[in-house]
């Protein structure tokens, strides 16, 4: 449906999958400084309404128009930025737009309403479903109002605030409706979830990292989302140990090194071992963890369990460690199918999420179509009933000295009621029409 109204709302950005980091950086506006970019947006010349999101994978500009200014904007060839987006750019961020204009995309009207819908329900996201995306949003959208960039929440002085507050309605209902952020789709992020799903709670556990790589250091990460408050750290490299055990430590979580030969007399201090080494790769007898070390691990940890998450290639741990009663053990084949059947059923639930956003945009777009015609008819009927009210008080002075009885005085009021309603009905029939619906009476 095309609806044709008079919100004149715009978006403008850019996001991962149009432009390069080496762009995204230069378009990235910190937290410090948002609240007086924000500011800067809502003062350009035309601009009404602001909103800037900026985050690590998107920066996008949601502006409500002036009706002069729109009709500017909409001149405007497809692909290239507004005129006010454009001083904004140039001026604030330095940047020139020969530089962004391959990498940016443009909404208007329902097109805008959908794609924020649909970015606040992690539609849009470089992990489809994950939930850090609305916090961002709801966070833009009170810088904004604190700024005075967004108005009241009354629907006829604010565009933006009802329809952030829709978004937000919408994102909840995807949330609750579908199941399209209730599994984990990275490496690191799935032998978190699994890790949890083994003891139940990660509340208390402790978690030991052996080498020095990113994805064990994001692995670590997640465990501790989940709610993990000790971490250990080995490493061939002393120093190496000690800068990731620094990194990682924080008021509430609790680090510490362990020497490297050391490992196998204190491993069995950790509930969750995450091994990245690749050991094997230079002495193919080389694994870090053996059926025999599992062994005297769990006998040191009283049969206790303990989970493995071997994303070493070559493996770090032995295949038989898997086959002893309380040891959990996958590797990064075990956790990139979990990861790749997690991807395809969050995929079904997007499409389920598509529909529901697609539905609730072109709802929420037909109202504010009809927004004009709905303050326009409520104008035309106090005015009416004003004019009636005026000519009933001249008549009854007319009529002072033989004055109505109470059943002539109700009968005169219903046929003017009846009248005014006759009188109107054609307008209110023109107006209450649909702008888009083209019928020829």
């Amino acid at each position: 449906m095309s609806v044709k109204s008079n919100t004149n709302i715009l978006l403008l950005g850019v996001n991962h999958t149009t432009a390069p980091v080496e762009v995204r950086e230069r378009l990235a506006i910190p937290a410090a400084r948002l609240a007086d970019a924000t500011r800067s947006l809502a003062h350009q010349p035309g601009v009404r309404e602001a909103l800037i999101l900026s985050t690590c994978n998107r920066v996008e500009l949601l502006t409500v128009y002036e009706d002069g200014a729109a009709s500017e904007a909409a001149s405007q060839a497809p692909g290239l930025p507004s005129p006010s987006a454009l001083r904004f750019l140039q001026d604030y961020l330095n940047i020139g737009v020969a530089d962004i204009q391959p990498h940016v995309y443009q909404y208007r009207e329902q097109e805008a309403i959908r794609h924020l819908f649909r970015v606040a329900s992690s539609l849009d996201s470089m992990v489809v479903g994950e939930a850090q995306i609305l916090g961002q949003v709801k966070q833009s959208w009170s810088v904004a109002r604190e700024v005075g960039a967004i108005g009241s929440t009354d629907a006829f002085s604010s565009t933006l605030d009802p329809l952030l507050q829709r978004a937000f309605s919408v994102a909840k209902r995807v949330r609750t409706e579908t199941r399209i952020g209730s599994t984990s789709v990275s490496i690191a992020s799935v032998a978190a979830e699994l890790a949890r799903k083994i003891f139940g709670s990660l509340a208390g556990k402790t978690v030991l990292i052996v080498g020095a790589g990113k994805m064990s250091d994001l692995t670590a990460r997640h465990l501790i989302e989940q709610g993990a408050t000790m971490l250990l750290v080995s490493n061939r490299t002393m120093e190496r140990a000690e800068a990731i055990a620094d990194a990682l430590r924080t008021p509430t979580i609790t680090t510490g090194v362990l020497p490297y030969e050391q490992l196998h007399e204190q491993a069995h201090r950790a509930d969750v071992i995450i091994t990245s080494t690749g050991a094997a790769a230079s002495d193919p007898t080389g694994q870090i963890f053996t059926v025999s070390s599992a062994r005297d691990l769990l006998r040191r940890r009283r049969n206790r369990p303990v989970f493995f998450i071997d994303i070493a290639v070559p493996r770090d741990v032995e295949t038989g460690v898997n086959e002893l009663e309380g040891c959990f053990v996958y590797d990064i084949d075990d956790l990139q199918q979990v990861a790749a059947a997690n991807q395809t059923s969050r995929s079904r639930e997007a499409e389920a999420a598509e529909s529901i956003v697609s539905s609730e945009a072109a709802s929420y777009a037909g109202r504010l179509a009809q927004a004009p015609a709905t303050e326009s008819i409520k104008q035309l009927l106090m005015n009416a009933e004003a004019v009636r009210q005026s000519e009933l008080a001249r008549t009854a002075a007319r009529l002072a000295a033989q004055p109505l009885s109470p059943e002539q005085q109700a009968a005169v009021e219903a046929l003017t009621q009846s009248l005014t309603s006759k009188l109107l009905h054609a307008q209110l029939a023109a107006l209450r029409t649909p702008r888009n619906e083209g019928e020829s009476k």
